[in-house]
């Protein structure tokens, strides 16, 4: 089937869905649509421990499909893809969060790091360097790096509590929400979401320019650690730090909701 005609026949079953809302029309949607949930689950299952059943996620993306489906608008004008994309992806953070795999005491590191770096950040008006923050926390620069791991170890980043403001449709807004997508629905198609994109765009360009950079690789141009690592000429273990801290430097702008000044 070419591109043309699979469009064509698409918008012929979104027509008899949204106009009777048969049942048959819906499901032949949610076929057509199902690499995406495949596609979604990869790139998250590439993010989690190997514990973590792809399987599961396909499971739990589909929710978010059908989900999408019901849900969606054509007369809107926005791609479904980009639409899908969202919700597969938070249907599949949800399930993830019901397992709460993540020890307490790691969740406690995350939350301690990422206050006492948006405390600093608010009061020195910019990023604190790795001897600040270990220094508002009570511990060495080596107890910071082990408390980064630790953190990073449990992909915690990903998945930790919503930073602050909802989508339109009442769902939290998780890190990955946040960080740039090259897939996501165009801004300028809704108010609030251009609000969100700039508010966004503005924490990631107050973060040091290396964390940038880890930031772009992983989101970007879906790098691995490793790889990254060897871009940047640092070992993955460094690299996987880096990471971390980026995700809640960013985190504590957008949670305080105010970007320091360089």
């Amino acid at each position: 089937m070419t591109g043309s005609t699979r469009r064509i026949v698409l918008a012929e079953r979104w027509r008899r869905y949204k106009g009777t809302g048969e049942r048959a029309a819906r499901d032949d949607l949610v076929l057509a649509y199902s690499p995406i949930v495949k596609y979604v689950a990869g790139r998250v299952a590439a993010r989690m421990p190997a514990h973590v059943d792809v399987a599961d996620l396909i499971s739990d993306g589909f929710k978010g499909l059908l989900d999408a489906v019901e849900r969606f608008e054509p007369v809107r004008g926005v791609r479904f893809e980009a639409y899908a994309d969202t919700r597969i992806r938070g249907a599949i953070f949800d399930g993830l969060r019901s397992l709460d795999w993540v020890p307490r005491a790691v969740r406690a590191e995350a939350r301690e790091i990422e206050r006492a770096t948006a405390e600093l950040a608010m009061r020195l008006q910019r990023m604190p360097t790795d001897p600040e923050l270990a220094g508002a926390l009570s511990m060495s620069r080596r107890q910071l790096a082990a408390s980064l791991q630790r953190v990073s170890d449990s992909r915690i980043v990903a998945l930790d509590e919503p930073w602050g403001p909802v989508l339109a449709d009442g769902r939290p807004v998780a890190l990955l929400d946040t960080l740039p997508d090259l897939d996501a629905v165009d801004p300028a198609a809704d108010s609030d979401e251009t609000e969100r994109s700039e508010r966004i765009g503005a924490a990631v360009r107050q973060l040091p320019a290396r964390e940038q950079v880890v930031l772009g690789l992983r989101y970007h141009h879906d790098l691995t650690l490793l790889q990254i690592g060897e871009v940047l000429g640092i070992s993955e273990s460094r690299t996987s730090q880096l990471h971390t801290k980026a995700a809640l430097q960013l985190k504590a702008v957008l949670a305080t909701d105010r970007a320091p000044v360089a």
